[in-house]
């Protein structure tokens, strides 16, 4: 009998799918657990098995296009098998809900309240009255009998200095006389249009064009997150400098001595983050409505550029990792990103989120909370730059850091302390190995 394979929900987040490549065709022959099509998702493009055995006997998704989750991919059944009947019934199904909807909708529109017939009247009255022409106000000629101008002093000067000819101007005053008004509404196009002179055609100076791209389920998702977290989270924002001088001599010295791997800023601010979690744990929360959630784990997301947009796969356990190994991971999760061959379990169950825009040249910027994190920290490139030390002016190098805040879940104090650990781990990085 034939069965229909829905559009699957491959995320949480996931509203709709496109099909990004089918791995069968019409008349195959189908297995459980054989690869049936490759889904983009919000997030990823990701590997759709057959759950049932088969063979294919509709597509209800063309290769490129997109459909809503539990919208009809395919149909599998027997050779030969009839299955108009099976998408008619779908067809009608569908036409009912939308009937559904459309009654739910007219008993609200129903519901409002309607003007009487008497309003509606008075409205299409006003309405017509208003666009009914206006008769022109009556002004006399601004030229006397002799053929001079009647203008005001004031007027004849203010035309002398915008180079007005104020023959051209035509008069408000008393009896057409031309006041100061008339020459400060005089627009150039008002002149009147001279036969005998030829036209003046102005080229134009350039064309303004624009083109449109459709939108990626990606960057819907994050469109629709990141304005939930802005809109809904109360924002708050720490910034913090950092001296960056032992930490500079420390990754040298690590790379210096473990070589081939490793080790970036990047890699040393998220073991610091995390050792500094594990020291205020109510930074390491979320907000679910009634409650407060304090993880005890340390799970970091770190935010990863793609072409579409920006995708947080998360390093799990960060704390209990050395720095070799996350940077392993990070580089892996990045090339996965890249290549849209994250699984859901790369980017799910973040506590706190890094966003480093640093290697970009950025020196200080404020991110937005990762939902359902309650902080996210932004990193800003290292600069060199005049410092004080010892009382003296020397040459030093200096990181700027800016945690955004959920306000619901972390005070400005608490946010304070947080920061200075994380600044004290990494002023001093060799602290972290006994962490």
């Amino acid at each position: 009998m034939a069965e229909i394979v829905r559009m699957p929900k491959l995320s949480d987040t996931m509203e709709e799918g496109v099909v990004a490549e089918w791995h069968k065709k019409v008349g195959d022959e189908v297995e459980s657990g054989d690869l049936l099509a490759e889904i983009e998702t919000d997030k990823a493009t990701m590997e759709f098995e057959s759950f049932q055995d088969g063979v294919l006997l509709h597509i209800g998704v063309e290769t490129g296009d997109s459909a809503p989750v539990d919208s009809i991919l395919a149909i599998l059944g027997e050779e030969g098998e009839d299955i108009e009947e099976l998408l008619e019934k779908e067809k009608s199904d569908s036409k009912k809900s939308e009937k559904k909807e459309d009654k739910a909708e007219e008993k609200k529109d129903s519901s409002e309240e309607k003007p009487s017939d008497e309003e509606e009247k008075k409205q299409e009255d006003k309405a017509e009255k208003e666009r009914a022409p206006k008769p022109q106000e009556a002004s006399g000629s601004s030229k006397t009998s002799d053929g001079r101008i009647k203008a005001s002093p004031l007027a004849k000067k203010l035309a002398a200095d915008k180079g007005v000819d104020i023959s051209e101007v035509k008069g408000s005053g008393e009896g057409g006389r031309i006041i100061k008004r008339d020459i400060e509404n005089f627009k150039e196009a008002e002149k009147p249009k001279s036969s005998g002179a030829a036209a003046t055609v102005s080229a134009p100076v350039g064309e303004e064009t624009f083109r449109e791209e459709p939108i990626s389920q990606m960057r819907k998702t994050i469109a629709k997150r990141l304005s939930e977290s802005k809109f809904t989270a109360p924002h708050f924002y720490l910034t913090m400098e950092i001296d960056m001088e032992n930490a500079m001599a420390s990754r040298k010295a690590i790379n210096a001595s473990i070589e081939p791997a490793k080790v970036s800023f990047n890699d040393m601010v998220i073991k610091a983050a995390a050792a500094a979690l594990k020291k205020h744990p109510k930074v390491n929360a979320s907000w679910t409505g009634d409650k407060i959630r304090i993880a005890e784990h340390v799970h970091i997301g770190v935010a990863v550029a793609v072409e579409e947009g920006l995708l947080v796969p998360v390093v799990r356990f960060a704390d209990t990792k050395p720095m070799v190994t996350i940077n392993e991971e990070v580089k892996n999760y990045a090339e996965k990103a890249r290549n849209k061959k994250l699984q859901p379990q790369d980017w799910e169950g973040n506590t706190f989120t890094i966003s480093n825009l640093g290697m970009f040249g950025i020196e200080e910027f404020t991110a937005i909370i990762n939902s359902p994190d309650s902080c996210i920290l932004a990193i800003g490139t290292i600069v060199e730059k005049p410092v004080v030390k010892n009382g003296a002016i020397v040459v030093g190098h200096t990181m700027k850091v800016t945690m955004s805040c959920d306000h619901r879940v972390v005070d400005g104090a608490v946010g304070s302390a947080f920061l200075q650990t994380f600044k004290k781990y990494m002023e001093n990085p060799v602290m972290m190995l006994a962490v």
